[in-house]
């Protein structure tokens, strides 16, 4: 400290006298950083591992669930001989897959829970995730989608919506959606939700026209046919057994579960007429046909979403990349595109913390202007925001953190810590300015008296914000940006606080400084200090100093 102190007065006196080349040294720093905001990414939350994931198995339609089981305890094999995994689960069958029931989830689906060892690294976690994700992407009938808990957000990463009133060139536009964004470098797992027209897509379905003529002149109903025909299908609860608390379905089948077949459809017995069966094949025409996983509309519109996960790449690079994919894909006149999930969510919460960020500054300046009764100090210790912005995007950048919403928070609370070493500096000055002192001297000496102040409350902040920067223990990764952020900006800001604030200050007063050291009259004030600074104010303007 006595080092810093012995060495400042001459330092600080040196900047003043190359006032031009201290602003524009400043000036080249904050362009040199904001060239550096490309380079660091853009993600919604800051990507963290929680040791835990899933991935959801989808398999051909129609797929037994033995078979699905058989499949699911494959994958067993190259968790088991991985020490960094602590534990894993499955569950094969519809039940317990969702927490809605979408109708989607059948014999044919399952789910893998994998947990890892506590305090392994991110990389091992990746690691593990590779190689199921390589393990289920070697059969192509397979359909996987990777899921990790999320506490923002319960869309994915990268979604594209696509939406037209014609279900044919809706599903035509999303098949050449999701082609053009496999070539995405970074988006993974991807999915469409318009899963029909394809072997690999949707889901088979028997579908029955019923021929009304035909069943007016055999006298038949069709509600009473259609019923028939359900309850042979599917059965029918005739009542319930109640065990405790619980009640339990009993349903009566024509056959056990499984037995039956499609090709025994045509042949039910839907009535009689005049003693006679009446098959189901002689009142409607049966068709084995594929149908939607699921009907969707966005905003009154038919639409469909074409996601996927990240892997490598930060959100803001994925999605230019989507978009720039989407701007040269030619669709129909009737169909329309557009991004969404997280990506729409980064915009929406970005342009709100932008609105804050301003509001905070305004309400900064007002809140000084009111104190120091001059529009002008507070404009002087405003320039401090872009020298903790200098600090921000050089920590960042270093620390190899995206920006994102919590970095952002922690931008918006910089803005109301970094003025304070400038407030205290400025103070300072105007009272030696008030009792006489040159603007040199009043800076000069304002600048030595405040300095352990000003370093002692920003070496506070700064080592109290290490632990969290450091990113020590659970979730570390998600508050690390916000402490990583206010360290590096009050970092750089107090070190240039002290030099480029009273540049600015003395470029912003309006007058002269005197060159000459005061007399130690004037230093001991007093009316001589009075007389003193007349006389020199005089010698500068070429006045008589009376």
């Amino acid at each position: 400290m006595a080092a810093v102190t012995a060495a400042y007065p001459g330092l600080l006196q040196s900047a003043l006298r190359h006032r031009l080349l201290v602003l524009g040294t400043a000036a080249a720093a904050f362009a040199g950083s904001l060239a550096l905001v490309p380079s660091l990414g853009v993600d919604l939350i800051p990507p963290f591992s929680q040791g835990e994931f899933s991935f959801k198995v989808q398999l051909p339609e129609g797929t037994p669930l033995e078979v699905t089981d058989r499949f699911v305890a494959s994958l067993s094999g190259l968790l088991e001989e991985d020490e960094t995994v602590e534990s894993f689960s499955s569950i094969a069958g519809g039940a317990g897959l969702s927490l809605a029931a979408t109708g989607t989830e059948g014999e044919n689906t399952a789910r893998i829970q994998v947990r890892m060892n506590p305090g392994s690294k991110p990389l091992q976690e990746e690691a593990v995730i590779s190689g199921l994700r390589s393990r289920l992407a070697e059969t192509e009938e397979i359909r996987f989608d990777f899921e990790r808990a999320t506490f923002f957000s319960f869309r994915t990463p990268v979604e594209v919506e696509v939406y037209s009133d014609s279900i044919e060139e809706l599903h035509e536009a999303t098949r050449l959606v999701a082609e053009a964004l496999a070539d995405v470098p970074g988006l993974v797992d991807l999915r469409s939700s318009a899963e029909m027209g394809s072997a690999e897509m949707g889901n088979p379905e028997v579908q029955l026209r019923f021929d009304r003529e035909q069943l007016a002149r055999l006298g038949l109903d069709l509600a009473t046919v259609a019923q028939t025909v359900r309850t042979k299908v599917q059965g029918e609860v005739a009542t319930r057994f109640t065990e405790g608390d619980r009640e339990i379905d009993i349903r009566l089948r024509a056959l056990e579960q499984g037995d039956a077949k499609v090709e025994d459809i045509p042949d039910l017995i839907v009535g009689h007429v005049g003693g006679r069966p009446i098959f189901l094949k002689s009142v409607a025409r049966i068709d084995l046909t594929e149908g939607p996983t699921e009907i969707r509309r966005i905003g009154q519109k038919r639409a469909a979403v074409v996601g996927g996960n990240l892997s490598g790449r930060d959100m803001g690079a994925v999605a230019e990349d989507v978009r720039a994919k989407l701007r040269t894909l030619v669709l129909p006149i009737s169909v329309t595109a557009a991004l969404s999930g997280q990506e729409e969510e980064l915009q929406q919460s970005f342009r709100s913390l932008a609105l804050a960020m301003g509001l905070a500054i305004f309400l900064v300046y007002l809140v000084m202007a009111s104190q120091f009764e001059s529009f002008l100090h507070p404009f002087v210790i405003i320039f401090t925001l872009p020298l903790g912005a200098i600090g921000v995007i050089l920590a960042l950048a270093i620390t190899g953190h995206t920006i994102n919403v919590v970095a952002i928070i922690g931008a918006v609370m910089l803005a109301g810590i970094v003025v304070n070493n400038a407030i205290v500096l400025i103070d300072a000055v105007n009272q030696r300015r008030r009792a006489g002192a040159p603007i040199e001297e009043a800076l000069t000496g304002a600048g030595l008296a405040r300095l352990r102040p000003i370093l002692m409350t920003s070496a506070t902040t700064i080592f109290g914000l290490l632990p969290m920067a450091i990113g020590l223990g659970e979730g570390a990764e998600l508050r690390a940006p916000l402490a990583v952020t206010v360290i590096g900006g009050l970092a750089v800001a107090t070190a240039l606080t002290l030099l480029v604030i009273p540049v600015v200050y003395s470029l912003l007063a309006g007058e002269r400084m005197a060159q000459t050291a005061a007399s130690p009259q004037v230093a001991a004030g007093g009316p001589m200090r009075l007389v003193q600074v007349a006389v020199e104010r005089a010698r500068i303007t070429g006045g008589n100093g009376s």
